[in-house]
């Protein structure tokens, strides 16, 4: 039985270090705080019990005293509880008082260093704590001292006087007071100091201005927010990069269904954007007597959902049929099991399969799709004399949808008609002509119009990478190149 003390990082879900993911992916119980991401929190195991222990100024989800004796609560109980804290968990975190409280008790525990928001957050903001040449040492400094102590425990003379860059975590409220301290004892008042807010994280803001008037620039910023103070802080003129990402500050709403969400959610966040998941169907596969797929000419596969289940264990059953895929994410699953369909249309609709496949006269012909899909396909095989079998491997069913999730976002992307049909559903009474929206292709274009809704931007490709560069287009910016 141990207590893990892991360090979340400062925000971006991606600098959890590999150790801290193992640990979380496997625990029994996770006490977390206001700043670890939620998507790290929803790795833990669903038979994990979830505790939230955020705290905010003259908010607190519980008192530390209550916090670590629920660690030594759990700890006593269950054999593997994290508990999860924003950066590092021994920089200004409190992890040593609950360490404390854990060794005091018997529990038996570890620490598992995070990245320090004190360096990674300058460094998104491009800021180096350190540059050779203009600074050779950096202070880390709490900016909220303890509010029951009558007087400062910092040493702000020698702290004015102390060469390099210093780095103020939290305390974005006592700014005007620390700027003041700082000048007061002798450190120029034209220093440059940057605050940067929600530091790592798709909606990270950073203002720059002298130390004097630092306090007034940054009053609108929300916390949570670091302060730099030093000549490194002029780099920044040089080395911005995360606010720099062409979709950065944009949100936007994913409507695909969760399973196949993060392929769309990964690449629009490495682009910059905040990406809300509210995904409006969910993939429900259905009972179905598998055929002899070899005694068929032709092989259908019209999305990448039903690729698993319908493909044979050897794929090498599949010599001498003729295998037709509708769309490249359906071709490249198919790839990812040894298998290159011959034929794969350059528009992932049912129509342009239908040309590129010709004459199909006697042709026995299995089309594997979705429960309710369109007909266009299989008639049209029907009406060129083909003999075929539709197989229906999956459905798409409704899934509940937040309307304040969609409602205000820069961009709403499509992928199907019936992400389309069920937000709509969802939505019903709200007025949706206003809506952003980006279409995967034609099909899921003409289910928008239907429902009043006129599409901002359409895939060309009709794929994951095509959407991508369409909501790039309606956000009018373009890939670096």
């Amino acid at each position: 039985m141990t207590v893990y003390l892991v360090g979340a990082g400062p925000g971006d879900p991606g600098l959890i270090t590999v150790r801290g993911r193992e640990l979380v992916e496997r625990c029994d119980a996770i006490v977390y705080d206001r700043l670890a991401d939620p998507r790290i929190v929803e790795l833990a195991p669903d038979t994990a019990d979830r505790v939230y222990a955020g705290k905010r100024p003259g908010e607190h989800a519980m008192t530390q005293e209550r916090l670590n004796a629920l660690l030594v609560e759990l700890g006593g109980r269950l054999e593997t509880v994290v508990r999860l804290k924003g950066g590092d968990p021994f920089v200004f975190g409190r992890g040593g008082e609950e360490a404390l409280a854990l060794e005091g008790a018997g529990i038996a525990f570890e620490v598992v260093p995070g990245v320090s928001s004190a360096h990674a957050v300058p460094a998104y903001a491009g800021i180096p704590v350190t540059q050779r040449g203009v600074a050779a040492q950096v202070t880390f400094v709490t900016g909220h001292e303890d509010p029951t102590r009558p007087e400062s425990a910092i040493d702000w003379a020698s702290l004015a006087a102390t060469p390099g860059t210093l780095v103020f975590l939290m305390g974005v409220g006592a700014l005007e007071e620390n700027a003041r301290r700082l000048i007061a004892h002798g450190m120029r008042a034209d220093t440059p100091a940057a605050v940067i807010s929600h530091g790592t994280r798709p909606d990270q803001r950073t203002v720059t201005a002298p130390l004097a008037r630092i306090a007034e620039a940054a009053a609108s910023l929300p916390a949570p927010a670091i302060t730099v103070v030093g000549d490194v802080v002029r780099m920044r003129d040089h080395l911005t990069w995360f606010e720099h990402r062409p979709l950065h500050g944009r949100r936007i709403v994913v409507t695909r269904a969760r399973a196949q969400a993060s392929g769309l959610r990964g690449r629009l966040e490495e682009l910059g954007a905040a990406v809300t998941e509210a995904p409006a169907i969910r993939i429900e596969p259905l009972a179905f007597e598998a055929p002899e797929i070899g005694s068929f000419d032709i092989l259908v596969l019209t999305s990448a959902n039903g690729v698993e289940r319908i493909l044979p264990a050897d794929v090498r059953a599949l010599a001498g049929v003729t295998v037709a895929a509708i769309g490249r994410a359906t071709a490249d699953v198919l790839a990812a099991r040894g298998l290159v369909p011959d034929v794969v249309p350059e528009r992932a609709v049912g129509e342009a399969l239908l040309e590129e496949l010709g004459d199909v006269r006697g042709r026995r012909i299995l089309v594997a799709a979705a429960e309710g899909a369109r007909d266009v396909l299989p008639d049209g095989l029907v009406a060129g004399g083909a003999d075929v079998t539709v197989l229906h491997t999956y459905r798409t069913v409704p899934e509940p949808v937040d309307p304040d999730a969609v409602l205000g976002a820069d961009l709403v992307t499509f992928t199907s008609s019936s992400t389309v049909s069920n937000l709509v559903a969802a939505m019903e009474g709200r007025e949706l002509s206003t809506l952003r929206a980006v279409s995967i292709g034609p099909v899921t274009s003409a289910s928008l119009r239907e429902a009043g809704i006129e599409p901002v931007a359409e895939a060309d490709p009709h794929d994951v990478a095509g959407l991508v560069a369409a909501v790039l287009a309606a956000a009018g910016r373009v890939l670096p190149s």
